[in-house]
């Protein structure tokens, strides 16, 4: 695969701390009209992070990225990357090995979205979560202030046993309450995956379409040997390292559809149609 991910930087990103769920982090945003929250990947608010957010920004969003971990703006090493998974495997706040667990980070991440929802137009918003943080974006769909949920490559639990491997990444209850949304209010999910990726195994993605049906959208990008996208067996980052601005790319489409759900779903009908 030739080329290389979209970058950006911290320019014209707003850095305000914010208080929810008993935690306080800063967020960064930027934009103006309907809202996301962006939920970093391991190491944290990369320039690849930031490039999506500018992505979204220019799609019309305005984009709020709670900076949970790492150091925004700096680019990610193979140190930077252990030291920070490190440490968040033992932070209480992430619960990275639990299986039907409360992640307490969920509170905080409901708290940014209802008050992004009461100060952008729409009928509310959108989250994504990736990699360590995409069973997150779920979990925020227990608020209904979040109506276009995103899962890139959710990775935690971690997959360590048969349970793990297979958990949804929230707890039953958390679980139950989105998929009564589903069959309630028209709530959608749209998860994304390698499909060679050991992370994110196709066992998570199954439990989660048990539990919501048809309203579980699932993109999976073929990673197998000698897949058309070039991409290796450990591709893992689907809408950020793994993105190439090539016409046809695989991870280009899965990014364009994400921003597609996200209009579906926040951008009022009359306006979309406009």
């Amino acid at each position: 695969m030739t080329g290389s991910a979209p970058t950006s930087d911290l320019t014209g990103w707003r850095k305000t701390p914010f208080t929810g769920g008993g935690f306080t982090h800063d967020v960064y945003e930027k934009g103006s009209g309907p809202g996301v929250v962006l939920v970093p990947e391991i190491p944290g608010t990369t320039p690849a992070v930031l490039g999506l957010g500018d992505h979204l920004v220019e799609q019309g969003f305005t984009v709020a990225i709670p900076s949970l971990f790492g150091d925004p703006g700096r680019k990610p090493s193979g140190g930077y990357i252990a030291r920070t998974a490190v440490k968040l495997c033992v932070a209480a706040e992430f619960r990275a090995f639990a299986a039907n667990a409360h992640r307490p980070v969920a509170d905080f991440l409901k708290a940014v979205a209802r008050d992004l929802a009461a100060r952008t137009p729409g009928p509310g918003v959108g989250v994504i979560g990736m990699c360590f943080t995409g069973g997150f974006a779920l979990a925020a769909a227990v608020d209904e202030s979040v109506l276009a949920p995103v899962l890139s490559q959710p990775a935690v639990p971690f997959p360590l046993g048969g349970r793990r491997t297979a958990d949804p990444g929230v707890s039953q209850e958390e679980l139950e309450a989105v998929a009564a949304r589903t069959r309630d209010s028209g709530l959608c999910v749209l998860g994304l995956r390698f499909s060679a990726d050991r992370a994110v195994s196709p066992t998570r993605f199954a439990a989660l379409r048990r539990s919501l049906g048809e309203a579980f959208e699932v993109i999976e990008v073929d990673s197998s040997p000698g897949n058309a996208g070039g991409f290796a067996k450990s591709a893992h980052s689907v809408l950020t390292e793994e993105v190439r601005e090539q016409p046809g790319h695989p991870a280009l489409a899965a990014r364009e559809r994400v921003v597609a759900f996200l209009k579906e779903r926040l951008v009022p009908a009359a306006e979309s149609a406009g």
